[in-house]
């Protein structure tokens, strides 16, 4: 059997490195994650005709081996590192080479066999240039395919490029041993570390403690190699970026010959001049996140609608057609409501990373970033953090999915952690559930009303306050990477309607596969904890009832009811409930709200079900109009008082408005973070700042 290939492409940001990816491997990926950092790693595989299997991985965007973000480091890291690729792809915008060669030279200096892929070679020869890709191959020493992902145009040529490498390089070596000035530095590393590739060991001295494969002892040695030759690496990149230069300008007069013809940026400036404008781009952008803000909710209405009436439709045939038992409700209520729960979000997944997939691809995306990211920056956020920030409106789930777009580890970081507090359509049932119960229906000049007015303070107090977290995140978060905005702002292209539908299928297994393995185990707990209760309580309980039920004329269904409202106060939950009563008290709530807020953990959305439950409502959560006037007429036990006063309805919109209490969110930020700190972090910060604004609200309101 023949060795099967490992192969990494490597390329540029915006050279059309993942369409390429996604046609080299079409639904044979996965998404796994790079050791020691949050980013994905995605790998896929091509089967050949001879049948091998080629491992294909798709390593982040550079532009060259000296990166200045720390997720970048893993490109020389994952080529460095023992095991590395057996074959490296170079994909190259054929329209710029001569940026894009420059890290082409790199790699082919660390000794691998490459194969330079040329992309938008369509592009390239409408703007009139002429690339002679034999004199390229020759001049290099290297294959020199060209494709066009966009159009799906040499795709199979680079496969069989990839089949037929030999695993011997044949590059030509651009930066001679000679040029380094600094060769008793690299021989001693070379001795140290036991390499043979002159570049690899001056990447090493270059990056001495950012390398996350080398051991503790040959760290200490680059070091002292460092300190003791002197070695300067500013100086040093500065002089190996001109040297590079000098070849690639002298490969390019001999290979590419520029013929006039139509500008291909005449159309991408003139529309540029109106939506990078800085009135009209901003007007523009605010118009299109509105669409896309209503699409998220109009077009995932009814298949969401669908899902959650299927899992409906299942519950209760579940219930009527399974054994009673413990068994059949944990399947039911525990297990199917969890997958439930899961599945609910997929189409607002898949909606808003259709959208974001077609911003990236037609080009807009990087005019959003650049015109968004001198504001963003001064509060420690990015350009690119708007999209996750918006769209956390509708959903904060696929918002901080969308987050992976933010190259900085420190901007994404801030991004994800504080995306949450951005008022989610979850929120919006408990916001009218209690400004209908607090706030009296009022207009003020015939237009404005007072509870849609305190609707919008909600919305826009989550904002303010993500905003300033966000501030004291840039202050608290420190690491050595800097923060600053390199990018190129490609020409408007039609978006490949392949590669939408691959990130939409793509997104939503991750979440669900990923994500979803916490959000049903969470649902199960929550499940169990509401399900029972210490000792005989139950059996006392159901025997209290079906006393009542036995009666001639009795109502079954309001019996049924308080049964299960007196089950919930003596189930664990319920405990627990009157267990941290004394700790919310000052917020002006009861042990009855302190049920919901531990329920709302499995959805915000669930305080008006549980409330439903706790007051006896016959209706069910639908009945809006009975809960209200239930929980209006509620009394405090110890006060007399009412429960809900302006100030407790105040304090609790307000807990609501930056709590957690989604664990969908906070299985995906352990997903996105690829460990717990993070979003452990993040409850407990949002529970502070909840707790914190809630009892200054009832204690200067009541």
């Amino acid at each position: 059997m023949k060795k099967s290939l490992k192969v990494a492409l490597v390329g540029n940001p915006n050279t059309g490195k993942s369409t390429l990816f996604n046609l080299l491997t079409g639904m044979n990926q996965k998404v796994g994650n790079f050791p020691g950092v949050t980013v994905d790693k995605k790998t896929g595989s091509i089967r050949f005709d001879d049948g091998r299997v080629a491992e294909v991985m798709d390593l982040p965007g550079t532009y060259s081996l000296y990166p200045k973000s720390l997720d970048e480091h893993i490109v020389f890291d994952t080529l460095a590192a023992s095991g590395g690729p057996d074959v490296i792809v170079v994909i190259a915008d054929a329209t710029n080479l001569k940026r894009n060669l420059l890290l082409f030279t790199q790699v082919a200096d660390l000794g691998f066999p490459v194969i330079l892929a040329l992309n938008m070679i369509d592009m390239a020869d409408r703007a009139g240039m002429r690339i002679n890709t034999d004199r390229l191959a020759d001049m290099l020493g290297v294959q020199v395919v060209p494709i066009s992902a966009r159009r799906n145009k040499g795709i199979e040529e680079l496969k069989k490029a990839i089949q037929h490498c030999t695993p011997v390089a044949t590059q030509k070596t651009v930066l001679k041993a000679e040029e380094f000035m600094c060769m008793p530095a690299v021989a001693r590393v070379k001795a140290l570390v036991g390499a043979e590739n002159d570049y690899y060991a001056l990447q090493l001295l270059h990056r001495e403690d950012q390398v996350s494969f080398l051991e503790k002892q040959h760290v200490e040695g680059l070091r002292t190699i460092i300190r003791e030759e002197k070695f300067e690496s500013g100086s040093l990149q500065t002089a190996e970026t001109i040297n590079r230069y000098r070849f690639i300008n002298h490969v390019l007069s001999a290979t590419v010959e520029n013929k006039p013809s139509h500008d291909q940026f005449a159309f991408t400036n003139k529309v540029d001049r109106i939506l990078t404008h800085r009135v009209w781009g901003f007007l523009i952008f605010i118009g299109i996140l509105f669409f896309i803000f209503n699409a998220i909710f109009a077009w995932s209405s009814t298949p969401m609608d669908l899902i959650e009436g299927s899992f409906g439709w299942l519950s209760e045939a579940g219930h009527t057609y399974l054994p009673p038992g413990m068994l059949t409700d944990l399947l039911i209520d525990g297990v199917l409501a969890g997958l439930g729960g899961i599945l609910v979000f997929i189409p607002q997944i898949a909606i808003l990373f259709a959208f974001i997939s077609v911003l990236e691809d037609s080009g807009y995306m990087s005019r959003v970033t650049f015109m968004m990211d001198k504001l963003m920056r001064k509060v420690g956020l990015n350009g690119k953090s708007v999209v996750p920030m918006i769209g956390g409106l509708a959903c904060a789930v696929p918002s901080i999915m969308a987050a992976r777009n933010i190259e900085n580890w420190k901007d994404r970081m801030i991004t994800i952690m504080v995306t949450p507090l951005v008022s989610c359509s979850a929120r919006l049932p408990v916001y009218t559930l209690l400004i209908s119960l607090v706030v009296p229906e009022q207009r003020y000049f015939g237009f404005f009303n007072s509870q849609g007015l305190a609707l919008m303070l909600l919305y826009l107090a989550s904002i303010v306050a993500a905003v300033l977290v966000a501030w004291v995140m840039k202050m608290l978060i420190r690491v050595r990477e800097r923060s600053y905005l390199i990018m190129e702002l490609p020409v408007y292209r039609a978006p490949r309607w392949r590669n939408v539908l691959l990130t939409m299928y793509e997104k939503s297994k991750t979440f669900v596969l990923e994500a979803g393995k916490v959000i049903v185990a969470i649902s199960i707990v929550l499940w169990v904890l509401a399900s029972f209760g210490p000792g005989n309580r139950f059996d006392r309980i159901t025997s209290k009832y079906e006393t009542q039920l036995a009666r001639p004329g009795a109502d079954s269904t309001h019996i049924q009811t308080l049964m299960a409202t007196e089950k919930l106060e003596n189930s664990y939950v319920g405990i627990l409930g009157h267990a941290i009563e004394p700790v919310i008290r000052p917020l002006g709530y009861d042990w009855k709200i302190g049920i919901a807020l531990i329920t709302s953990f499995a959805a915000r959305e669930a305080f008006v079900g549980t409330m439903a439950t706790i007051y006896s409502v016959d209706g069910g959560e639908d009945d809006s109009a009975t809960l209200g006037s239930r929980m209006a007429a509620s009394k405090n036990s110890v006060t007399g008082l009412p429960v809900y006063t302006f100030a407790t309805g105040v304090s609790l919109m307000l807990f609501y408005a930056f709590a957690m209490q989604c664990m969908s969110t906070f299985a995906v930020v352990y997903r996105e973070t690829k460990g717990w700190k993070w979003p452990v972090i993040q409850l407990l910060y949002m529970t502070a700042l909840a707790y914190a604004a809630a009892l200054v609200a009832y204690q200067l309101l009541k």
